[in-house]
């Protein structure tokens, strides 16, 4: 799973990458590269059964995060900002990152601080990039120059174009599958899920309080979008000392959850997402795949061999194996079950998968 980070300059987006990404980017205003780095995923049910297996390896779920330059007002439609939001559109969501603190250390380039005012921006801006890209498209095909023919493209990039110059999103038209498959190569940025995440100062954590709160979770609300709550400096800082240390300066703040858990589970809930775990001595793994996915395709993550050769699976869930504390127990409660390929995974569940090539 890809997500890319978008924000207007000084918003703290570069901050929250490498929070979320343990990395150490340059917050530089000005910048005019992208930067990409990945983070484990932090499940808890992954620290259990490797407690428990003592495997030579524990894997978790991976995030991939790109950060993208600051999308300065206007930006977009003066061109050139297509140019570094290629990772951006590969990604299956988008992180838009609003700026909900004060510091005359850091001068807010819109002079004041608003976050709905920063967030209807940013939308302004994603929307003038694809805007861009279907003017150009549709004077290609209407010029002549169409490539590959696909009658079906031409049409549904004229409606994107109104969807666009109404200010709409892409991504709230309910697409035939015909326009999906039209657009499926342009990764519009409008058409991807979005993670409004308020970045805010130190005290805000202990007070939950910030400049713009109230109007920014209505915004929220009403576009449907998760709202998240991170003081990116702060956790940065905080996740440098040591663990015993990060842990007291935490709950002193009020954080019970660092921001990649709270950013993962929004990302799997958003995207329909489950996570389904292996496990033995050789290794304990997390497998992120769709909910609704059958027990067969879910071998097929594992090894494409083990997918062709599928015969059952094993199922034991997390929740049961955790409460007996052994498999032999769970064996005795009759928990332990056998499925076929059609199966749909749950999340939780731990398998084995049986297969003859």
């Amino acid at each position: 799973m890809r997500i890319g980070i978008v924000g207007l300059p000084s918003a703290g987006k570069t901050t929250l990458f490498n929070l979320l990404t343990e990395g150490h980017v340059e917050t530089v205003s000005g910048k005019m590269e992208a930067h990409l780095g990945s983070a484990k995923v932090p499940d808890r049910r992954i620290d259990f059964l490797s407690d428990m297996y003592k495997p030579r390896k524990t894997i978790y779920a991976q995030i991939e995060f790109v950060d993208v330059p600051g999308l300065a007002r206007g930006s977009a439609a003066k061109g050139g900002v297509n140019q570094f939001m290629a990772g951006v559109r590969e990604a299956d969501s988008i992180i838009q990152v609003v700026r909900a603190f004060d510091d005359p250390l850091v001068p807010n380039p819109e002079g004041s601080t608003n976050p709905v005012r920063d967030a209807e921006l940013l939308h302004t801006e994603l929307l003038f990039s694809d805007l861009e890209i279907v003017e150009k498209r549709i004077e290609r095909l209407e010029g002549g120059k169409k490539g590959k023919e696909n009658p079906i493209e031409l049409p549904t990039l004229k409606k994107c174009q109104e969807i666009l110059e109404s200010e709409g999103r892409i991504g709230s038209i309910d697409w035939t599958p015909d326009e999906q498959a039209a657009l499926r190569d342009y990764g519009f940025l409008t058409e991807k899920p979005v993670i409004l995440v308020a970045n805010v100062g130190e005290e805000s954590l202990s007070t939950d309080d910030y400049p713009g709160k109230a109007e920014l979770a209505e915004h929220a609300r009403t576009k449907d979008i998760p709202l998240l709550t991170v003081s990116a400096r702060t956790e940065q800082e905080i996740s440098e000392l040591p663990d015993e240390e990060r842990d007291a300066f935490l709950n002193d703040l009020g954080v019970t959850e660092s921001g990649i858990e709270r950013l993962a589970r929004a990302a799997y809930a958003q995207l329909g997402l489950i996570s389904f775990f292996t496990v033995g001595e050789d290794e304990v793994r997390a497998w992120t795949i769709h909910q609704g996915t059958e027990a067969k395709r879910a071998a097929g993550k594992v090894h494409s061999d083990i997918e062709r050769g599928f015969i059952r699976a094993e199922i034991v869930s997390y929740e049961d194996l955790r409460r007996l504390g052994s498999m032999a127990k769970v064996r005795e409660q009759g928990l332990f079950r056998l499925e076929g390929k059609d199966y749909l995974m749950k999340d939780g569940d731990i398998v084995n998968f049986r297969f003859n090539v």
